[in-house]
């Protein structure tokens, strides 16, 4: 998965964002981690839901490569 400049994104006319931050993780293993969003919440669930779908495809075609 390549990495994206945000903030040209953020400036544009959108419908909806989802932004979700982590921070790094501690000696324990344990993560803070923060989601938030503007726009319908119905369109924001479904925005995250398809990124979890093409997270998960990603990392199965990595894994037959």
């Amino acid at each position: 998965m390549k990495k994206i400049d945000i903030s040209s994104h953020l400036l544009q006319d959108n419908e909806c964002v989802v932004l979700i931050t982590c921070s790094k993780p501690s000696k324990e293993g344990k993560m803070q981690v923060e989601m938030s969003f503007e726009g319908d919440p119905t369109l924001a669930a479904y925005l995250i839901e398809s990124a979890g779908s093409m997270i998960n495809e990603s990392e199965l075609i990595e894994s037959y490569s």
